[in-house]
């Protein structure tokens, strides 16, 4: 499923956010799924503790962040969900992010090929990037996806 399908489906997006500690977009990111059942309330705890321990391996320059832990880290079902920041936020020393996309897959083939992928699309579209950054509504980045 790609994320435009599943984002419009249940609706996981938080806009204009303002958080500026890493570790609490983490967990803002995880709290749709994990109420929507997609993933466990340790798993935004797995994401945190390998951000600790293997830095911000989930930052694109493109001021994107993509947290995600291993499946058995808590997935209970792939799901998506987005927020934008109001501010950019650097994740333990990265370059700063304001589009996350957290994203929990069943299985590792799942983890790459659906969620990977449908978010790397994003990436190459620069204008689309930017209109989600001015979105002011769901309906607006759903458009956008």
């Amino acid at each position: 499923m790609s994320i435009r399908q599943f984002l419009s489906q249940n609706q996981y997006i938080q806009i204009g956010m303002h958080i500026d500690c890493w570790s609490k977009i983490i967990e803002t990111a995880a709290r749709p799924l994990i109420e929507g059942g997609f993933v466990t309330a340790d798993y935004p705890q797995a994401v945190i503790d390998n951000t600790n321990k293997y830095g911000a391996y989930y930052v694109f320059d493109e001021g994107i962040a993509i947290p995600h832990a291993r499946p058995e880290c808590g997935v209970l079902k792939n799901g998506f969900s987005m927020v934008t920041l109001d501010q950019p936020v650097s994740i333990k020393g990265s370059e700063p992010v304001d589009i996350i996309v957290m994203f929990g897959g069943v299985d590792s083939d799942s983890h790459i090929t659906e969620g990977i992928a449908s978010i790397v699309e994003l990436l190459d579209q620069e204008e689309t990037l930017t209109r989600i950054r001015q979105a002011k509504t769901i309906d607006e980045i759903l458009g956008l996806l």
